[in-house]
This record gives C-alpha cells, sequence and structure tokens, in this order.
C-alpha cells in the first residue's frame, strides 16, 4: 500500500493544502485494516501492538506529518481513551476514532511544563451539584501548546489536569494528573463555548500537521468523561483508586503510553535510513575529480562491480566518503535491530494478561533511551547526508532539506532526549527500585546515597549468546584484538559498569548531611546531584550503546550461515569499532586503550569501510524502502529507475 505515490508529501504546497493532504492521506489509511491493530479486541481492534507500531515505522518512509498526524490519532489520543479509560469509552468511542468520525487530539504537554507531566497546572474540578468535571486553564502557563491536531482538525482533546474534589468540610483534595475527554469543536469545526484555540502556524517542518494551543475557562463536561481506570470520581464526589500512591499511579499511567515514545523512536530511525539510501545512491553515480594520469575511457571497477570511467572517481570510492556514511549506516542497522527487540517486547507485555511490572519498567527505561539514541541518530545522519550530497542535497526535489526539516523536532517529542537519557541512568543507579517512584530528584539523590547501587545486568534477547561470546576468550582488555567480538563486548560492558559505579560513588560522596532537624537540606542535595549531572547522564548513554550491540548480536544470530550474516558481522564489527573509536577519549583517560591500540581502532574503521564499499549498495537496498519512496530527483539519472511518479 504504501508504494503509492499518493502518501508521499508535496513540499509545493502552502500550509493550509499541506493540512488537506494529510488529512486526505489519514482518511485514505482509515479505509484500510491498520488502524485497527494498535486496540485490543475486547476495544473493537485487532490486537496487535506491534504491528500498529511497525505501521507507524513504515509511513515515516512516506510522509513524516502523515506518521505524525497518524501517531496523533491512534497512538497518543486514541492510546488514551484505550489504556486509561474502561469499557464504557471503549464502548462509545474506539470505533468513531478508529473509522476517523471521531477526530482527536492530546493534550499534555503545556506552555510552562513539557517533560515536567507531574506539575501541570491546568485543573479538571469535580461539581457534585452538577455531576461534571469543571476544565480551567487558571494561567498563561497552564495553556496547551504545541498540540497536533489542536488547531484545526480536532474535536476533542484528551486533556490531562490535576483532579480536584473536595472534602465534606470544603477544603480542595489534589489527586494527581489525570485525563478528561474534552470536547473542543462542534461537528462543523466552530469553537464550543469556553474553548479557544490559537493556530501555532508555520513551524520548521511538518507543514501538514495542524498544531495549536488549547485553553480553557470554566468548560464543564460529564463525570463519565474521565478516563477512570486509574481513578474514578463517584457521584457523592468520592475518588478512589486501585493505586494508593499518587505517585506510583502517575508513573503507571505515563506507562500505559509507551507506544508513542517507541513510535518516534523507531520512526526517527526510518528517516534516516531513507536520508543514507539516498546519499549512497546519489555517490554511487556521482563522479568528483579525475584520477592522476587516468584518462576519460571506461575501465573495470576495482571492487568488480562493473565499468566506470577512470578520468573521473565516484564518491563512494573515496576512503572519506566511506568513512562520512557507512559508519552512520552501520550504526542504523545496529539501532534497527534494537528498536525490533524493543517492539517485540512491548508486544509481548500489551497483549499479556498480567505482564510483569519489572520487565515493564525496563520496557520504558530502554524506550526512553533508544528514543533518544535514535532521535540523535537521525539529526546527525541527515546532515551528514545532505552535506555528502552537495548543492544537490540542498534542494527541496531530493527530499533531504524535508527530511532535515520534518524530523528535527523528534529529539523533543515524548520527552527531551536529555531529560530521557537521564531517567535512563536513574533507574539503573536504583536498579529499578519500587521505592524511587515515590521520589522527585532529591528522594532518588538521598536514596541513592544511602544503598549501594549494585546494579544487576539486565540483558537483552542476547543474553545467551553474549555469554557463549564471551566464554570463548579469555583475552584481556589490555591485549585482546580489536577485531575479536569479545573483546569489543567487554570494553562496552566494562565502561558501562565503571561509570555507573563511579557516578554512584559521586553521588553518595556529595550527599550532604543537612542542616535541619530532620537532617535533609534539599537544596544542596539538588545541587549535590546537579554537579554530576554530566556524569549520570554519561551514564545512560554507554548502557543504550551496550544494549544496543547485544541486539545487533542477537540478530545476526538469528540468520542462518552464509553471505548475509557475514556480511551483517563485518557491518557490526563497524559499529562496535567505530563507537569505541568516538569514545576515545575515554578510554585511554581510563587506562582501556594504549595510544597504539587507539590508533589501532582508527586503522581498523578504515579497513572495514573499504571492505564494506562494494557492499554500500546492497546494504541500503536491504532496508526494504520502496523506491518511490526516496523521492529524490536527483537519483533520476541515466542509467538509474526513476523515483518520482507523481
Amino acid at each position: 500500500m504504501l508504494d503509492d505515490a499518493a502518501f508521499l508529501d508535496d513540499p509545493s504546497l502552502d500550509l493550509d493544502a499541506s493540512r488537506r493532504l494529510a488529512l486526505e492521506q489519514m482518511r485514505r489509511l482509515a479505509r484500510t485494516d491498520w488502524p485497527a491493530s494498535g486496540f485490543g479486541v475486547a476495544a473493537g481492534g485487532t490486537g496487535d501492538p506491534g504491528g500498529a507500531v511497525t505501521g507507524i515505522e513504515m509511513l515515516a518512509y512516506a510522509n513524516l506529518s502523515l506518521m505524525v498526524k497518524a501517531g496523533v490519532q491512534w497512538g497518543l489520543f486514541g492510546g488514551a481513551v484505550e489504556n486509561l479509560g474502561t469499557e464504557r469509552h471503549h464502548r462509545e468511542y474506539i470505533a468513531p476514532l478508529i473509522r476517523l468520525d471521531l477526530l482527536g487530539c492530546f493534550a499534555m504537554t503545556e506552555i510552562g511544563h513539557g517533560s515536567d507531566v507531574q506539575n501541570l497546572e491546568t485543573t479538571a474540578t469535580f461539581d457534585p451539584g452538577t455531576d461534571e468535571i469543571v476544565v480551567h486553564t487558571p494561567t498563561p502557563s497552564a495553556v496547551k501548546d504545541y498540540i497536533g491536531g489542536a488547531a484545526l482538525h480536532a474535536r476533542m482533546a484528551a486533556v490531562f489536569a490535576q483532579l480536584i474534589t473536595h472534602d465534606a468540610d470544603g477544603t480542595p483534595l489534589d489527586h494527581g494528573v489525570h485525563c478528561v475527554l474534552v470536547p473542543i469543536r462542534d461537528d462543523d469545526g466552530g469553537p464550543l463555548p469556553g474553548v479557544t484555540t490559537t493556530d501555532d502556524g508555520l513551524k520548521g517542518g511538518l507543514r501538514g500537521v495542524d498544531n495549536g494551543r488549547i485553553a480553557f475557562d470554566h468548560v464543564r463536561v460529564p463525570r463519565t468523561n474521565l478516563l477512570n481506570r486509574y481513578g474514578d470520581i463517584d457521584a457523592d464526589g468520592r475518588y478512589t483508586s486501585p493505586i494508593d500512591s499518587r505517585s506510583r499511579r502517575f508513573f503507571t499511567m505515563l506507562g500505559t503510553l509507551i507506544r508513542g515514545r517507541i513510535s518516534v523512536g523507531g520512526s526517527a530511525g526510518s528517516a534516516a535510513r531513507v536520508a543514507l539510501e539516498i546519499a549512497v545512491r546519489y555517490a554511487e553515480q556521482r563522479r568528483q575529480f579525475s584520477v592522476p594520469g587516468g584518462g576519460s575511457g571506461d575501465a573495470a571497477a576495482p571492487d568488480g562491480g562493473g565499468p566506470r570511467r577512470t578520468g573521473e572517481v565516484l564518491l563512494m570510492d573515496y576512503l572519506q566518503h566511506q568513512r562520512r556514511l557507512l559508519p552512520l549506516l552501520a550504526r542504523s542497522f545496529a539501532l534497527g535491530f534494537a528498536q525490533n527487540e524493543l517492539v517485540s517486547k512491548m508486544h509481548d507485555l500489551q497483549v499479556a494478561q498480567e505482564p510483569d511490572q519489572h520487565e515493564q519498567r525496563e520496557l520504558e527505561s530502554r524506550a526512553a533511551g533508544l528514543k533518544a539514541s535514535q532521535t540523535w541518530h537521525a539529526t546527525r545522519v541527515i546532515q551528514e547526508c545532505r552535506e555528502a550530497c552537495g548543492g544537490a542535497g540542498y534542494m527541496t526535489e531530493n527530499h533531504l532539506t524535508g527530511l532535515k526539516a520534518d524530523s528535527d523536532v523528534f529529539t523533543t517529542f515524548e520527552g527531551d532526549n536529555t531529560v530521557l537519557t537521564q531517567l535512563v541512568a536513574k533507574e539503573l543507579l536504583t536498579s529499578y527500585s519500587d521505592e524511587v517512584s515515590e521520589f522527585g530528584a532529591v528522594g532518588w539523590m538521598r536514596f541513592v546515597a544511602e544503598t549501594v547501587a549494585d546494579t544487576v545486568r539486565e540483558r537483552t534477547a542476547a543474553r545467551q549468546i553474549i555469554q557463549r561470546i564471551l566464554d570463548r576468550s579469555d583475552e584481556t582488555l589490555e591485549e585482546g584484538d580489536l577485531a575479536e567480538r569479545s573483546v569489543q563486548l567487554r570494553m562496552f560492558e566494562d565502561r558501562e559498569q565503571h561509570v555507573l559505579e563511579t557516578a554512584a560513588r559521586r553521588l553518595r560522596r556529595g550527599a550532604p548531611s543537612g542542616d535541619g532537624e530532620d537532617g535533609e537540606d534539599p537544596l544542596a542535595e539538588f545541587e549535590a546531584f546537579n554537579s554530576v549531572q554530566d556524569h549520570v547522564l554519561r551514564a545512560g548513554r554507554v548502557h543504550i550503546e551496550r544494549v544496543v550491540l547485544e541486539a545487533f548480536l542477537a540478530g545476526i544470530d538469528e540468520c542462518p550461515e552464509g553471505p548475509a550474516r557475514d556480511l551483517l558481522e563485518d557491518v557490526c564489527t563497524l559499529y562496535a569499532l567505530h563507537s569505541i573509536e568516538e569514545d576515545k577519549a575515554w578510554f585511554m583517560e581510563h587506562g582501556r586503550l594504549s595510544t597504539e591500540r587507539a590508533k589501532a581502532v582508527t586503522r581498523h574503521v578504515g579497513e572495514l569501510c573499504t571492505r564494506l564499499r562494494p557492499h554500500a549498495l546492497t546494504l541500503v537496498t536491504g532496508f526494504g524502502i520502496p523506491r518511490i519512496l526516496l523521492d529524490s530527483a536527483m537519483l533520476d539519472g541515466p542509467g538509474t529507475d526513476p523515483v518520482r511518479q507523481r
């Protein structure tokens, strides 16, 4: 279906036309079976959450505006209704939102609160006299902003707000953040009383997504519009919840919406792969500069890939060009395997009758880390590919500038990358302890200071494979052959363990004794944590690099013996050694690499690029992206297949 030009973006359209196109494409999707895949059978769907996320990744190959629109409607808005609501909400809303008879938006982020969701200012106050919930925006910073669909298309919002009831004496009781369904427009698109929407207008990209602001002026909705799976109010105003702890309840609610974060990371990976295939194909046809002493005739290419002019050199034959693209290509393969493993685990947990809570916490942490890694990678890849294509890469018709503009915001979608990386490290340093869900930054600091952060290593699906590789070799880090997989694994593991242990020690040393009666000094504890934040972030990053390597090895292990597996082994080695090369300073500072061995890493990377050069086209073709979705005019040169077929 997605090898259809009807799903491509059209950069020549103005803002209004781009939004109309995205909505028309959404309606085409709604006529397929795919939108129902993300919803459970009991709720009216087909019960394939893994397929739903994979479908989003495929949409990202075609059109990132369409991917975001679909993700908001069926992933975020629909996911909130299904995962935070109960049967009454499923019965009333799921089928219409799958068919697009009900267009919705996900109103979480506020002008003053993005990552800090727990402290949102919007209020949802129960009025027992009318059996209604009153949704209100009390301050300018409480206005919902950057909300996809809010500017034009959405008719209903899933609004996250502080839920408030009153006791018998009229004293307000704040139960924390909950989600309430609030109609924002009538069937004709007109504003409803008390609701003010504003168009965010032109953005840096994603012109097809109608982002906007929403403010509520004491808007009343029925009590039953509260999505009440984790917290409910009866007609008398009594609040009940199956989870007593306010903090744990909050994190449990957010955990059920993890699919959005996984989808954003996977879609960033898709965008990076499109850019790499465009850049590699261009480098296989673009020639630059003459070989000294070369003629103007044709000769056999040294890689056996067919004749070429000896007077000029293909871009892909330059080692520096290989070094620009092939390590990024290797990382894309590595992240692709990690994403597949993550989606598989998510699917298993979401279809399970009683999912393991420890595995759920691990999934949330890994999703946060991979989302950060994949979106940072996409930003780097697309820029490098743009530059590698010279002036042609800057032309709108060649797709790369559109990919850059549309994917750039992914580093802050579904959580700022720095915040998410810090979350990964916090989970590692506390070994997924239940106690930590009760704490803010200061409480977390105290917890780590008072305990031994001896993290039990949680392996990916590669657990047995990794152990088998490590058991095969007794080589030390200082003497082992860098080309050996066991040495690479030990270097990744040793770095992670060292960074985690030293981060924990610094946190313990920095924890103040306090100067109050209870021995607590929150400001001093915050300053102590803030002083080691760079170390904590490094812990998160190196953990994810190790997880990605293990996922790559698990993927290779599933491949049958043969040329494809051999090629993947080389790609994996390039990922591992290039990662070490990029962090040479740390390895040398900590005595893990001598000067000579550091030089050997760089030499190995160059040799691997040369070895993989004849297979560059094979590797990007292996992404399986339909040619029409590359949508790049510069690939329509002589002897190439047309890819623009509007």
